[in-house]
């Protein structure tokens, strides 16, 4: 073990992505002894990097320094390397500790919060490493969805999405701080840390306070240098959520629920769910069939990346890189004898083709596609190429939902008349007047929204039913004035309408009800 010709040796590029730990061994012992101590992502534990010019005695001085795991799993490196690297990482380490002093105030950052970053995720002292793991947990203590990291001309914002809106809570000065944080997100994700020219999605996990947490990391070259957006996704609230969830948590209204248990308990055909990415398609999409399967039914999805895990359920992550996609792996599906097929998202011809034969051919279809309401989805498909009669022959309805924000219930306050008279004259579809308004309501802020005024989601929705009247409507190619008049006679609520009722409720603010829904 201490002959150092025997020792596996350590080639450049993955020297790079290693960290050096200077708290486990300092930057003066590394020095004076040619060796360092660094963090393997890949392996999770510290290793032993040893510059190939090494001392006599190296070994008996490093039994007392360096930790039993790391002492026998040595790696040698050229010399050239391990002193660019070396050099590069002791700049480092010395600009962000003046920076992290300077800026101490600015940053917000007590010694609290760094404590209960290293109490939920790591113990490191280095400056970058405690921000980013004090980011990653404030985000995960306030319930965001997604963490964005903009690098301006003077440093980096730092952004959560809140309840689907995004909310600036730091400003980081300087641009070395900045690319050192994202140069920390990418070393996570196991990205390229010396390409900065092109986008580049990664994905890692931390374990905080006992929760398993995924990350989503996109990273993206910006003329300030790169922006990384983090989406977090707690696996272990959801799947405690796959046991017992249902429509009734989503908080859809009486007459939307109705609608929507009758197409997910139809025989065969499809129930498409649309709306913007964030809104709850796969959630909802999930509800329903949690709610419907029975154990008589052989149930099949095929997702990415699969979010909820249903015991009883085949579920297929799509796997582009190994050729796995979604058309690919529907063709698959239809060969293992389903019921009912759940398709995370139909994004291409091929896929829409599939979903549309499986449906024509006695299964029940769940699937969603990007659209703004519930009538533009049939455009979306024909675009596609789709023939008309086919699809509307396959599609039982369509749901398109939102998340709205709900006001938070410690801090909202009523309107003034002004503003009432305002809302009232861009509306008409309130049919209000100031004799027979209802208390209307707007977010304020306090601390327990975190100073957003709003705490909490509900879905909206307006679904539609698709009948033989409304399929020769489409298949002739009647105006979309015709195919809505139908609809709405139909007992279809458009989504404007259902926040309007929020909002009266007291549930949200009209600037919301105009973020989520559009009217003309």
């Amino acid at each position: 073990m201490n002959n150092p010709f025997a020792w596996p040796i350590l080639k450049a590029d993955c020297l790079q992505a290693l960290t050096p730990d200077f708290d486990a061994l300092p930057i003066a012992l590394a020095r004076q002894w040619n060796c360092a101590l660094a963090f393997c992502k890949k392996s999770e534990r510290l290793l032993w990097v040893v510059c190939k010019t090494t001392q006599a005695h190296l070994f008996d001085w490093a039994i007392e320094y360096i930790p039993f795991d790391a002492l026998h799993s040595p790696r040698l490196v050229d010399p050239d390397s391990f002193s660019s690297w070396l050099n590069s990482h002791e700049s480092t380490m010395r600009a962000l500790e003046q920076t992290n002093q300077s800026n101490q105030r600015e940053l917000n950052i007590s010694e609290e919060g760094l404590d209960l970053s290293i109490a939920g995720i790591s113990q490191t002292t280095n400056p970058v490493v405690r921000l980013v793991d004090s980011t990653l947990f404030d985000a995960l203590q306030a319930g965001t969805s997604d963490i964005h990291l903009e690098t301006t001309s003077t440093g980096l914002q730092v952004k959560y999405r809140l309840d689907g809106a995004l909310t600036q809570v730091a400003n980081i000065d300087g641009l070395a701080m900045a690319d050192q944080m994202i140069s920390r997100v990418k070393v996570l994700a196991e990205l390229d840390i010396g390409e900065r020219r092109i986008p580049q999605d990664g994905r890692f996990k931390v374990n905080c306070l006992g929760k398993a947490i995924d990350l989503r990391v996109s990273i993206m070259p910006s003329v300030y240098g790169e922006d990384a957006v983090l989406r977090l996704l707690d696996r272990s609230t959801l799947a405690g959520h796959s046991q017992q969830l249902t429509l009734d948590a989503l908080g859809f209204d009486r007459q939307t629920l109705q609608h929507i248990r009758r197409l997910a308990n139809a025989p065969y055909g499809m129930l498409l769910v649309t709306g913007p990415t964030g809104s709850g398609k796969t959630t909802t999409l999930y509800a329903a069939l949690t709610e419907s399967r029975t154990a008589e039914e052989k149930v099949i999805t095929i997702e990415d990346p699969v979010e909820y895990k249903l015991e009883g359920v085949l579920q297929i992550p799509v796997n582009e890189k190994k050729g796995l996609t979604f058309a690919k792996g529907l063709r698959s599906i239809l060969r293992h004898d389903p019921d009912k097929i759940m398709i995370g998202e139909i994004r291409d011809t091929e896929t829409a083709q599939v979903a549309v034969q499986s449906a024509l051919t006695g299964h029940l279809v769940f699937t969603s596609v990007h659209a703004n309401n519930a009538f533009d989805v049939v455009g979306r498909f024909l675009h596609m190429g789709l023939d008309p009669y086919t699809f509307v022959s396959a599609l039982n309805g369509v749901v398109a939902q939102r998340l709205v924000r709900r006001l938070c219930n410690d801090c909202k306050q009523t309107i003034h008349i002004d503003e009432l008279r305002q809302i009232v004259h861009q509306c008409a579809i309130l049919e209000l007047d100031e004799s027979n308004a209802p208390t209307i309501f707007k977010p304020v802020g306090c601390p327990n929204c975190r100073g957003t005024g709003f705490k909490g989601r509900k879905a909206i929705a307006e679904v539609l039913l698709i009948d033989d009247e409304l399929r020769d409507k489409i298949t002739n190619r009647e105006s979309i004035q015709a195919i809505k008049t139908h609809a709405w006679s139909n007992g279809t609520v458009p989504l404007i309408n259902n926040a309007i009722q929020l909002m009266k409720a007291g549930e949200t603010s009209w600037d919301e009800v105009r973020r989520v829904a559009f009217f003309n």
